[in-house]
């Protein structure tokens, strides 16, 4: 607060005088704003007399407050006196909170950093999308030229440590060079562990900066000074480029990013010289960048993966086909945001598109085709060949009931019992009646059997006791035939 005597001479200058405001704050050194402050009426006519403030009756509510938490902001205090019944404005609420909150506020310099010295780097996240049955979490991962302020932005469905590494490599190759230092913040994919100066970085990040020869430098905790300019390149990017934004895939927005980094971003005003572009300055600051490696860096993920009864292994929520020949054998999975290969050693055994869905199967038909041919010779040497050479319908039946999850063995086995009571030829019916109706389930063609049955009154094929050897010692005691004669007699003498 100004002295009273000032005050009466900013009102002395102002209404007697007639000077400007930024005359007199010109000529008393003081900001604008304490000027116009000082000319109100209500703050130069203190005395007992004067009016009562909306903010009056909740001062002490409001110191209480302040005391327990100094740092809450006026808007949350705000929306606690509105629920006590004040009605004034938050402005006025703001002017108040001023005078009663610690005048201490710590004083930074303006950071300064050489063409090429310096980017800073951080995720932020966006929300959530659907894709299928799941939930993905929006990410962006934001590098800036700390110098000329360029940009590099790319979209993610996770923050995880490949990404982080795949998004680095595609922002050096979209510079054509790198700053010789990249500022983090603590984020646990950058740093496992920190006590005090002492910092364990994550392993796969040392790779990244010995292959690209940049030191990682992770910022104090609680200095959000240090990284404002990633801060600020977030804050603007969500106003001016995601707000109300629509997109289609990962894909298209991350196209949709680019357009407006190179038409929007970087032809605003350079801080550093309002009269030049973002752009002009990046391309000042390019020469002054590191070169670029002879190769780029691998950031694929890469995991050891097992599969030991299905023609399936599992990864990020999600069901990937290999061929048979290799269930039970240990995998390498390679995974990039578009791809998932399963290698075994060197050799590539299936390449798939990654799905960020949820409990999906992402299947290869030549890897279906092969288990199906897998089945087919195991069905050829055991004793289901009689089924195919009796109904040779069977065959295309098998197979559509295994394509639906049904167990090849429990199929042969029923169908084999319904060809022993019924026959080649009425099996053969029911089969193809089975298909017909697209339900191709051994249940189903006993079901159309009893229906046949019912209807037409069908007789049971004798049965075949070479196929039931436990009825072949079966014997039934034969009765002497003079029983029934004496029987006889008796009923004719009634």
């Amino acid at each position: 607060m100004i002295p009273v005597e000032q005050i009466a001479t900013i009102r002395r200058l102002f209404h007697a005088e007639h000077w400007k405001i930024g005359t007199i704050a010109t000529e008393l050194g003081l900001h604008p704003d304490t000027v116009r402050r000082a000319l109100e009426t209500e703050r130069f006519n203190r005395g007992p007399g004067k009016r009562q403030t909306l903010v009056e009756p909740y001062m002490d509510f409001i110191r209480q407050t302040l005391e327990n938490h100094p740092r809450l902001r006026a808007t949350r205090i705000y929306e606690m006196l509105r629920g006590r019944g004040y009605a004034g404005s938050v402005i006025q609420l703001r002017r108040v909170l001023a005078t009663l909150r610690p005048a201490h506020r710590e004083a930074f310099l303006r950071l300064v950093t050489l063409p090429g010295e310096q980017s800073q780097a951080d995720w932020a996240h966006f929300g959530e999308v659907q894709i299928g049955r799941a939930r993905r979490r929006l990410s962006c991962f934001v590098l800036t030229l700390s110098h000329s302020r360029a940009l590099w932005l790319e979209f993610f469905l996770n923050q995880s440590l490949e990404s982080l590494i795949l998004a680095h490599v595609h922002a050096f190759e979209d510079w054509a060079g790198l700053a010789r230092t990249v500022l983090y913040d603590n984020m646990k994919s950058v740093v496992l562990e920190r006590r005090g100066d002492l910092i364990q970085f994550h392993p796969r990040l040392l790779e990244l900066c010995g292959h690209y020869h940049f030191a990682a430098r992770p910022c104090r905790p609680a200095r959000g000074n240090e990284k404002g300019r990633i801060e600020r390149a977030i804050r603007y990017i969500r106003d001016s480029f995601f707000a109300a934004r629509s997109f289609t895939t990962l894909e298209d927005l991350n196209r949709q990013a680019k357009r407006w980094r190179d038409e929007v971003a970087h032809q605003r005003p350079w801080p550093g010289d309002p009269s030049r572009t973002v752009a002009s300055a990046f391309d000042e600051e390019k020469p002054r960048l590191l070169p670029l490696p002879a190769h780029p860096f691998d950031a694929d993920l890469m995991r050891v993966v097992r599969s030991d009864k299905i023609i399936y292994v599992r990864f990020d929520l999600n069901d990937y086909s290999i061929p048979p020949e290799a269930v039970g054998r240990s995998l390498t999975l390679v995974a990039s945001p578009a791809i998932v290969r399963i290698l075994d050693g060197n050799r590539e055994l299936a390449r798939h598109r990654r799905s960020y869905d949820r409990l999906a199967r992402i299947e290869d038909p030549t890897h279906i085709e092969a288990l199906l041919e897998q089945k087919r010779k195991a069905i050829a040497s055991a004793p289901g060949t009689r089924l195919e050479q009796a109904v040779p319908e069977s065959r295309q039946l098998l197979d559509a009931a295994f394509g639906r999850g049904e167990s090849i063995t429990r199929q042969i086995r029923m169908l084999t019992g319904l060809l022993d009571d019924y026959g080649a030829a009425e099996v053969r019916f029911a089969v193809r009646e089975a298909l017909a109706r697209q339900t191709p389930r051994a249940s189903s063609v006993a079901f159309i059997l009893s229906q046949r049955r019912r209807s037409s009154s069908l007789h049971t094929v004798p049965v075949d006791l070479s196929r039931h050897p436990e009825l072949a010692d079966l014997s039934v005691p034969t009765h002497q035939l003079e029983v029934y004669d004496e029987l006889s007699d008796t009923d004719n003498g009634n």
